[in-house]
């Protein structure tokens, strides 16, 4: 019994559940315990399947993920998450931890305040007046070491609404017409300015950018002073803003627009107002990545879970016809 330990010790760093529940599985066809108490008080694969049997009523609440995201998004919770991650601790033995970052707690309010939300939500299990991590929080905490800010950049008890977003930015820019789409219209100048405030996005400070673009008119029809043909060659057909013509032809922005009047005039130029997307920031990108690496751990739990309770069934549906069933 004593390689069911090494198994999950060697998977600690691997999000996938399932394959950790396989591995241990193969471990416990070779395992002969002396008494159904034995197995239930030492295997650590009834523990983990208890855990997620447990965490399967849990994650059925529509908006676990929310709660969960509320729950993490809290400094001292996620300090009491890596105490108890090492090793199974008492409240006593909590309060002691939270007193060398500074802070002074009542063991009530540790519990209440603390370590109950943690155990709502699946990460934390209390047994004999110790506390300990779940399997699935020893994880989630393993996956918050990489951006340990997490409780400073975020709002807590919100809807969650700056994690959508940031998410959705993974996959490239968007315009502030996407974000209401996304989020709702009521939500959107708010959150935008609340990651603005931390640096997780990248803002505009207006709301649209003019590029000139070249139209499909036959420039070799068209006379040009050298100023002119400077400024139309310089065009791309993707456009150009009259900050970066400037730049590229050397010319100064107050001349740069007079020459753009008159290749307009001449129909070789049009205007294009493109709206500004928002993009995130490096440290955006990372938290964004983490967010949806956190939930594809919740979903590996999540078909974990599954996985249990339908073998529970099967289990109880041989049980019940042989008359007897020896449940791990």
């Amino acid at each position: 019994m004593g390689n069911v330990l090494s198994i999950i010790r060697k998977n600690e760093n691997n999000h996938d559940i399932f394959g950790e529940l396989k591995s241990l599985y193969a471990e416990c066809r070779n395992c002969a315990p002396i008494t159904p108490l034995e197995c239930i008080t030492r295997c650590q694969v009834y523990k983990l399947k208890n855990e997620l049997r447990k965490l399967q009523g849990t994650m059925n609440n529509p908006k676990y993920i929310t709660e969960l995201l509320n729950v993490l998004k809290n400094e001292t919770r996620l300090q009491i998450l890596r105490a108890i991650t090492n090793r199974r601790r008492t409240v006593s033995q909590l309060q002691q931890e939270i007193k060398k970052t500074g802070h002074s707690h009542s063991q009530d309010n540790i519990s209440n305040e603390y370590l109950h939300p943690l155990m709502a939500v699946g990460l934390a299990i209390e047994a004999q007046d110790e506390y300990y991590a779940t399997t699935f929080g020893a994880r989630l905490n393993e996956l918050l070491r990489r951006f340990p800010e997490l409780a400073e950049k975020l709002p807590a008890r919100s809807e969650c609404y700056e994690e959508t977003l940031l998410q959705s930015l993974l996959s490239g820019p968007k315009t502030f017409e996407d974000i209401k789409a996304l989020i709702s219209p009521k939500n959107a100048s708010r959150t935008l300015k609340r990651l603005r405030a931390v640096h997780l996005i990248a803002t505009p400070k207006e709301r649209d950018y003019i590029f000139f673009v070249k139209s499909k008119r036959d420039p070799n029809k068209e006379t040009f002073t050298t100023a002119e043909r400077k400024t139309y060659d310089s065009i791309t057909f993707e456009g150009i803003s009259a900050g970066k013509l400037a730049k590229e032809t050397g010319l100064s922005i107050r001349r740069t627009y007079k020459y753009l009047r008159r290749l307009k005039g001449k129909k070789l130029v049009f205007k294009r107002r493109k709206p500004k997307a928002y993009g995130l920031t490096y440290k955006g990108k990372k938290l964004a990545s983490m967010l949806q690496e956190l939930q594809q751990i919740v979903k590996d739990t999540w078909n974990s879970s599954e996985q249990v309770m339908q073998e529970n069934a099967l289990i109880f549906d041989v049980g019940s016809l042989s008359g007897h069933a020896f449940v791990g």
